[in-house]
């Protein structure tokens, strides 16, 4: 069992159960590979960039629908704070300027270090093939977004025609339930095109 200590004064968090899991997570230093390789040129003040991506991660958790609500879902949560193993949490200005210094070298090594995180944690990549085949299933779905959006160009999206946006590919690992690969592409890009990338 694990242990966790949360200071008196702050025990109280509305996300009991994510707590418990933050403190798994925590234990399993699941975040590490992120932190060991995904680099963002930009100074630490208070937060180390790599800390401002975990908390950003944690509002996920805690049912952010976006970056605003960094400030009301975990800032104001100290216990969840705790459980995760931050002493505090950004602002949300700030972790936007965190993910707005990202580049294209850090979206390959966050690619990179969730690989990682995938192999060192998931039941698909220890499937026993010897005694069975592993079943994939590969997936293509309509994203629509703006003009601006990355990969965003006019391609099939159901019911809307003449729709910008791009495509994500998925492949699951059936038996587990885990995802294996999520990719963008273009909104041209069809499975027939995607799927050696994806595989």
């Amino acid at each position: 069992m694990i242990e966790c200590s949360i200071p008196m004064e702050r025990h109280f968090t509305a996300c009991a159960s994510l707590a418990a899991l933050g403190v798994q997570l925590k234990y399993l230093d699941v975040f590490g590979p992120i932190r060991e390789t995904v680099s963002i040129s930009q100074k630490t003040v208070k937060h180390a960039p790599s800390d401002k991506l975990y908390d950003a991660f944690i509002s996920l958790l805690a049912g952010a629908g976006g970056l605003v609500e960094i400030n009301h879902r975990l800032r104001a949560d100290p216990a969840l704070q705790t459980a995760f193993g931050r002493e505090a949490c950004a602002e949300q200005s700030v972790v936007q300027r965190t993910l707005d210094a990202c580049s294209a070298t850090t979206v390959k090594q966050m690619e990179q270090a969730m690989d990682v995180m995938y192999r060192q944690h998931s039941q698909g990549y220890r499937h026993d093939y010897p005694s069975s085949l592993l079943v994939l299933d590969v997936d293509m779905s309509g994203l629509p977004c703006g003009k601006k959006a990355a990969f965003a160009t006019k391609g099939y999206f159901a019911k809307q025609r003449n729709r910008r946006g791009r495509q994500l590919g998925r492949v699951l690992a059936s038996s587990y339930a885990e995802i294996v690969v999520d990719r963008l592409f273009n909104g041209k890009t069809q499975l027939t095109r995607a799927l050696q990338p994806l595989m």
